[in-house]
């Protein structure tokens, strides 16, 4: 559990600096410049990661289960990664209303993706990744608005034709998640 903890700390420690400490950042990039900041950057979320992904693994050869959620539950969750899904790609998608209504779909696919996973999970390395990616796709969603709002950020109105792609590549990309590249890569099947 250690090396999940570490690793949770690194990866989320490194995108919250726009949340704590966005001058700081600021002041680093004009400093380093920005490639350089984004070497930083991108080398620290890899260790990060690796660290969540080790220590994941780690935790769940000895799961402490802390309750043992509801079938009705995996349904909710396999709804809810759609959606994430679906936020995913609005991320992407240029000119679609997803991302002109909600503005940062990136992290609302985070939380909706982190939720999923609390209500379908009872152990304690379930609750501990996806608590704590849950609570900070929430407080960078909240300082991500903030940011829009204090610089006037303007979001184009998005198209049917962008939207209905965003839609569909979001559903098609969670199927083929779902029934293939979750088992593959996680080691757990959600419907098999």
């Amino acid at each position: 559990m250690a090396y999940l903890v570490l690793g949770l700390i690194v990866f989320l420690g490194v995108h919250s600096v726009r949340i704590v400490a966005d001058d700081w950042r600021t002041a680093v990039v004009a400093r380093i410049g920005a490639n350089g900041f984004k070497g930083v950057y991108s080398t620290l979320s890899f260790i990060g990661l690796g660290l969540i992904v080790w220590g994941f693994g780690v935790a769940r050869e000895t799961p402490v289960l802390l309750w043992v959620p509801p079938v009705a539950m995996r349904h909710a969750a396999a709804l809810l990664n759609v959606i994430a899904f679906v936020f995913l790609a609005a991320a992407y998608v240029p000119g679609n209303g997803i991302k002109a209504r909600l503005h940062h779909p990136m992290v609302l696919g985070v939380k909706t993706w982190a939720l999923a996973h609390l209500i379908a999970n009872g152990n304690l390395a379930h609750v501990v990744l996806f608590g704590a990616f849950l609570a900070w796709a929430v407080m960078d969603f909240i300082s991500a608005r903030r940011r829009d709002r204090m610089q006037a950020v303007q979001y184009p109105a998005g198209t049917a034709q962008a939207t209905a792609i965003v839609v569909g590549l979001g559903v098609l990309i969670a199927g083929v998640f779902a029934m293939w590249l979750h088992g593959m890569l996680i080691g757990v099947k959600p419907f098999g």
